[in-house]
């Protein structure tokens, strides 16, 4: 696994500094969508970077249907590159379904990780009797049935619902690299996301977590950010950002970067 994962999830090591810094993208984008931060950290961190297999610039071929039908997968993926790294401690950065999979990696190696940084992170999307999530079953279904029936209508119309701000460099970004993605590899990673619980499971993480979370996000209602504090179980606290939208790394990367400069000092 070692150095082939390396080159396959297209990791990349940069910046000057001694302490460790994952930043890990989110659906339907990839490690381009961390560019505007990087300028912030490149001094004080080494930043480790790479492509979820599913990113449109990973060779598709690389997606197992059969592996990544949870996101148990994407964990391993996350623990083989920071072991093929020699990698002993890190702070991870993750947005929206990689916050998740640094959650289940850091119950998974717990002496790995100093501190979660989770941005737009929710356990599960689906409502339940006492959980808002923000969805009911049948608009997920209507969504992976519009994805089915014309994804490139589909993400001209996602698109610019999921940055929520009138920011249209960042609409083009978005847009772009989720056309990048195989449109089957696309609504097979949606259906394990939107089908994920992580709730259960929570109150196993020990290393402290901060929670980043924008005022308004299509995406991830507000109130999902004081569950996380609540359900898990190191020490954490919630951080809100006053800008709209679910990718404030492409809307608002000035805010954002100033917001994790905190979190890492706390």
């Amino acid at each position: 696994m070692g150095q082939s994962v390396l080159r396959d999830l297209n990791v990349r090591v940069v910046g000057s500094g001694e302490k460790i810094l994952v930043l890990a993208h989110g659906f339907g984008t990839d490690q381009s969508a961390w560019q505007r931060i990087l300028p912030f950290f490149l001094s004080d961190y080494r930043i480790v970077l790479y492509d979820l297999v599913c990113a449109g610039s990973v060779n598709p071929d690389f997606f197992d249907f059969r592996r990544y039908t949870s996101l148990d997968a994407h964990v391993d993926d996350l623990i083989h590159i920071l072991d093929a790294l020699g990698v002993n401690q890190c702070a991870h950065v993750g947005h929206s379904v990689s916050a998740m999979i640094g959650i289940l990696a850091a119950i998974k190696r717990p002496e790995l990780f100093t501190k979660l940084i989770l941005i737009g992170a929710s356990p599960r999307f689906l409502n339940d009797k006492d959980y808002h999530g923000g969805f009911e079953y049948g608009e997920i279904e209507k969504l992976f049935s519009a994805m089915e029936a014309n994804y490139e209508a589909w993400v001209n119309g996602f698109a610019p619902l999921a940055v929520g701000a009138d920011v249209p460099a960042a609409v083009q970004e978005f847009s772009r690299t989720l056309f990048n993605m195989r449109p089957d590899i696309s609504l097979f990673v949606s259906r394990t996301v939107f089908n994920s619980d992580l709730r259960g499971v929570l109150g196993l993480v020990k290393v402290p977590c901060s929670i980043i979370q924008t005022a308004k996000d299509v995406s991830v209602p507000t109130s999902v950010a004081t569950y996380l504090k609540n359900h898990l179980g190191g020490r954490s606290t919630v951080h809100m950002l006053n800008v709209e939208g679910h990718l404030p790394h492409l809307s608002a990367p000035n805010l954002l970067a100033q917001e994790l400069r905190r979190a890492l000092s706390r």
